[in-house]
């Protein structure tokens, strides 16, 4: 055992302790490990501890000579000598029971009052460390983070990390000089957590979780996991935040969605890159409130019913445009305070307008404050790089094998819904996920224990995310980027599918762009890329996207892909937009596509609104408009997008002409034919065959002047007669590079 010490009494053996002070003095070894920041557990130490009849009171207050203690009731608990010139202070304090103490510490410079955070006990309990270990945990983040409290008769904020491998853990900031010796926390070795509840601190308060390794390293300070808001780039620190005060108004509208199934509603979505819709005129990014005053409305009078955004997850970089997110919990700082974003959710809502979020649980960037490496050891990652490091993106890949990781994950999923009640998730990257070789070679990736190629730990991670989410929060949607053919996607869990409420129709986008980009004379040797999707469009429970994807990296806007001149680039373009919003599934279109800005896509500047003065362009908004509304208020169009029975082919053949027509319907509705003519030649007397006889109104016609087009079609209606076996067709004009909607007359 080693030799304990003391300062000795004058003329004593520089062994021998005073005889009042010779059983609570600590060794002078765990004095040095307190003022070197190496101790690994400070709350055995530091903080009152009864001895005998004794209350003995440690603290280390850095810079300190003197120090009075104090009750929190304010009754003076008596001085306490210093032991260690550092600032380390031990000795007995008049009190009856251990409790927390308010230390007035001094020295030549002046005086300052310190609650000592080692006089408070945990806050965290057995449940949370059950809970936590076998990954069933729903409210993470509520338990680790930071959070305001009141705790044992003090006001504060309690901190608690993941950090399993970890020798010491501390928080640090601006409230104690960044100094990692003085809030070392208390560690959870059954799970790994550190905690530590901090009296004094406030909101706003920037910090950071500084580590020391098992090896002695000390690591790059590391952002918190769990922050609910961050410093604003290129600043990386954590803030403290008060819990969401926000007064919600959206009852009737969440209401509304949980009763209903979403695939028989009209969704069309609008993806919107926050930091770019629109720029004020010094070219900074709009805040919340304003894209509240401004997108909200936009969205409303285009008729679109959900907004999707590009991640707005904390992210260091803009040129990532989100998707290498450092904050899974934070609102980015780029559009102000969580609560700028919870109050535009809510005026959204109100409007009628669902928010779908981009969410990126495939991968994260291995910038030095986030979770790489995070407590010395490959923690949310994979060690093996074959593993845990993607090509494609430089970044790391989440461990999803490891309960905690997923957890993790999870907890962010639940966290949007709750806390500022988003609508869905766009679950990105999914393919890369599901794949262990994906955009790998032989020998750069692991098999799965069965031999094969499939992702296991991932597939239940994404089962356990979507019945987590549609379990806890009904209404809600997820949808999955996922360009493969891999099966159930969108199918239930139970039926042995991912669980997904939507997947996104990555070959309705890849084979009409490429259809389209063809000169027309040679389109009829290519029928088939346009009829080919209807064979698998209702495998799945899809979505149509027009995304940010096709409109960057030198592909060129959707109007500058358009095969011929200006005219039929236009023409082109609204005939393809009213044959998408015509065809089964729900839509998607990226901002700035609706008025068909000819620029790509940058981030770092706002849309091109001034093409908006050209009627070619301002006609184009006013289709994208229409069609919406149509949509929207024609149930056949919408209410059976992701069941056959809602899709019946009337021409599918007629390659010469490069004409489609099919039927869209609804029980109980009146249906609707969608004929599309992808020549720039006007065919007259078109027969076009009809379930039923009668008047069928010509409710959209893409080549209408209003629309920028040449004004031909059929003066509002096409009469439907007896036809061939038995059916009824129509003689119709079909304008150049169109397309019209015809529905039957009452």
């Amino acid at each position: 055992m080693p030799e304990a010490s003391a300062e000795a009494a004058p003329g004593a053996p520089a062994a021998e302790r005073p005889k009042d002070t010779r059983d609570f003095r600590i060794f002078n070894e765990e004095v040095a490990a307190i003022v070197n920041g190496v101790h690994a557990n400070p709350f055995a130490v530091l903080g009152v501890h009864e001895f005998g009849k004794q209350c003995i009171a440690r603290t280390f207050i850095p810079g300190a000579e003197s120090v009075i203690a104090y009750t929190l009731g304010g009754d003076v608990a008596g001085e306490i000598p210093r032991r260690d010139p550092a600032g380390f202070f031990e000795g007995p304090v008049s009190i009856k029971s251990r409790q927390p103490l308010r230390y007035h510490a001094q020295n030549a410079l002046g005086s300052w009052d310190v609650v000592d955070p080692y006089g408070f006990g945990p806050v965290l309990g057995p449940l949370d460390d059950f809970y936590l270990s076998e990954g069933s945990h729903q409210r993470l983040f509520d338990r680790l983070g930071a959070h305001p409290l009141r705790h044992e008769g003090a006001d504060g904020f309690h901190f608690a990390v993941w950090a399993p491998n970890a020798a010491r853990v501390s928080v640090v900031g601006n409230f104690n000089s960044w100094d990692g010796r003085r809030h070392v926390m208390r560690h959870r070795a059954d799970t790994g957590v550190w905690e530590i509840f901090i009296p004094g601190i406030g909101a706003g308060e920037t910090y950071k979780f500084e580590i020391l390794a098992k090896d002695g390293a000390l690591l790059p300070l590391k952002a918190d996991p769990f922050a609910r808001r961050s410093e604003l780039r290129p600043k990386n620190a954590s803030v403290t935040a008060p819990e969401m005060a926000h007064d919600w108004q959206d009852a009737a509208h969440r209401a509304w969605w949980s009763s209903v199934d979403a695939r028989r509603q009209p969704i069309s979505i609008y993806e919107v890159h926050a930091a770019s819709w629109r720029r004020k005129a010094d070219n900074e990014m709009m805040s919340w409130d304003e894209l509240g005053d401004t997108l909200i409305p936009y969205c409303v009078e285009m008729g679109f019913t959900h907004i999707e955004f590009l991640p707005v997850t904390e992210h260091p970089f803009d040129p990532s445009w989100g998707y290498q997110t450092t904050g899974l919990f934070s609102p980015s700082a780029r559009f102000g305070e969580p609560e700028g974003f919870a109050r535009f959710v809510d005026g959204a809502h109100k409007a009628g307008v669902s928010i779908i979020l981009d969410w990126v649980p495939a991968h994260f960037p291995t910038d030095e404050f986030g979770l790489r490496n995070f407590d010395g050891t490959a923690l949310y990652e994979h060690a093996d790089p074959r593993q845990g490091f993607h090509p494609d993106w430089n970044t790391a890949i989440y461990n999803f094998g490891r309960t905690e990781v997923a957890s993790f994950l999870v907890n962010s999923a639940l966290y949007w819904a709750e806390k500022f009640h988003i609508d869905g998730l766009r679950v990105d990257a999914v393919a890369s996920m599901l794949y262990l070789d994906y955009s790998r070679k032989d020998g750069e990736w692991v098999p799965n224990q069965y031999g094969g190629r499939e992702n296991l730990e991932a597939v239940q991670f994404l089962q356990e995310m979507n019945k987590q989410l549609y379990g806890s929060h009904h209404g809600i949607i997820t949808i999955a980027e996922e360009s493969t053919s891999w099966p159930k996607v969108s199918a239930p869990v139970h039926d042995g599918g991912l669980g997904f409420g939507f997947k996104w129709n990555m070959g309705f986008m890849h084979d009409t762009l490429q259809y389209l980009a063809r000169d027309p004379v040679h389109r009829k040797h290519h029928h088939n890329e346009l009829t080919f999707g209807l064979l698998y469009a209702f495998s799945e429970n899809f979505v149509l996207p027009l995304s940010h994807d096709e409109v960057v990296h030198g592909k060129g806007s959707l109007i500058a892909k358009m095969a011929g001149d200006d005219w039929q680039k236009f023409a082109n373009l609204r005939a393809y937009y009213a044959f998408m919003w015509g065809y089964p599934g729900k839509k998607l279109l990226f901002m700035g596509q609706e008025f068909a800005q000819w620029s790509e896509w940058s981030e770092a500047r706002g849309l091109d609104w001034g093409l908006l003065d050209y009627p070619s362009h301002a006609g184009m908004r006013d289709l994208v408009r229409d069609l919406n509304h149509l949509y929207k208020d024609k149930p056949a169009l919408h209410a059976r997008d992701c069941e056959p029975e809602g899709f019946e082919w009337l021409m599918a053949d007629a390659h010469e002409h490069s004409v489609y027509v099919w039927l869209r319907k609804a029980p109980g509705e009146k249906p609707i034919a969608v004929i599309t003519n992808f020549t720039p030649v006007v065919r007259e007397n078109y027969r076009i065959p009809l379930p039923e006889t009668g008047t069928w109104r010509e409710i959209m016609n893409t080549d209408s002047e209003v629309y920028g087009g040449s004004g031909i079609g059929n003066m509002g209606a096409v009469l439907a007669g007896p036809g061939e076996l038995g059916r009824a067709a129509a003689h119709c004009t079909l304008p150049p590079l169109a397309t019209l909607w015809l529905e039957l007359a009452d």
